[in-house]
């Protein structure tokens, strides 16, 4: 659904549960923002549309027939609109907290804040901090995620470059997107590729550069019964994990030390042992500490934090 679209809708849907009493098609022409004032045939497809839709999705948009009016009005019921008084147990308020916490780094941070803004105004008490030492994060280091996330919600086609697993060449795919899944700290998009025509998965930290959308919201139809967890699982399985040696003040990086293995070092050092498969995940873990971390092995993970550095210098 386009922007313009959505935007007329809601403005329709204000509209009719603002009004004390039926507005005749006429007027909520003249009232909505949206609707074409000058072409009459237009406006009624279009009115006749929106009613549907609303309709389709729940919202009752009810008819009044008054017999000394020659038309018919238009209203929405409040008590036929709104939501019952919303009750949730403690445990069920705690899980909504942690589940505002677990998008906190998310793209949708601002929307998951808003929904506990609502839940607290309408006097249900939402307890953050419920999960008590647990904090939980979703990853998204990667930059592909906002617009892939984005394709997925809009079912529409993206193009970007991607790196082959094992190779440095880059292609340029283009992907009918079903959707973006995390696995063992690791983000995919699965979809069609029209290159290939067929199914494939995708690291999202080995796209480059920007996803672009390409065509009309609403072009790709997910196929009935896909599971794209088991597809993400199934190909990183294939995947062989490797370790890596990495040398960290002593002190810092505390996420390494948790998922690693520590050894002391010498001069303020230590040396932490990581297991990983994709070398530019673990590139894109590493440098968010900075000076305080360095990778010494094996080199094709060195070289992925020296590229991503320089690309921050640059």
């Amino acid at each position: 659904m386009s922007r313009r679209k959505t935007e007329r809708l809601l403005n329709l849907v204000i509209c009719l549960l603002a009004t004390r009493r039926p507005l005749s098609a006429e007027q909520i022409r003249h009232a909505v923002p949206g609707y074409d004032a000058g072409n009459d045939e237009a406006f009624q497809r279009m009115f006749e549309r929106d009613k549907t839709e609303l309709r389709e999705i729940g919202i009752p948009v009810e008819v009044h027939r008054d017999p000394w009016e020659d038309e018919p009005g238009y209203r929405i019921m409040r008590q036929a609109y709104e939501l019952p008084d919303i009750t949730l147990e403690a445990d069920e308020a705690a899980v909504l907290g942690l589940a505002a916490q677990v998008w906190q780094r998310a793209n949708l941070a601002e929307a998951a804040g808003g929904a506990l803004l609502k839940l607290r105004a309408a006097g249900v008490q939402t307890d953050e901090s419920a999960g008590g030492p647990l904090e939980l994060r979703v990853d998204t280091r990667d930059p592909a995620f906002p617009a892939l996330w984005e394709a997925v919600r809009d079912r529409r086609v993206v193009r970007f470059d991607y790196r082959a697993a094992g190779s440095e060449s880059v292609l340029t795919r283009t992907v009918e997107p079903w959707g973006v899944v995390s696995r063992r700290g690791r983000w995919y998009v699965v979809g069609h590729d029209r290159e290939r025509g067929a199914a494939r998965v995708f690291r999202l930290s080995r796209i480059s550069g920007t996803v672009t959308p390409v065509g009309r919201p609403g072009a790709v139809t997910v196929p009935d019964g896909v599971d794209i967890r088991s597809m993400v699982g199934s190909r990183d399985s294939l995947v062989r994990e490797r370790a890596a040696t990495v040398r960290v003040r002593q002190g810092t990086c505390q996420w390494l030390r948790q998922v690693g293995r520590t050894e002391p070092g010498a001069g303020g050092w230590d040396v932490v042992t990581v297991d990983f498969a994709d070398p530019e995940w673990l590139a894109g873990s590493i440098v968010t500490f900075g000076a305080d971390a360095e990778v010494l092995d094996p080199p094709d993970a060195r070289d992925a934090v020296i590229r991503r550095l320089k690309g921050a210098l640059a």
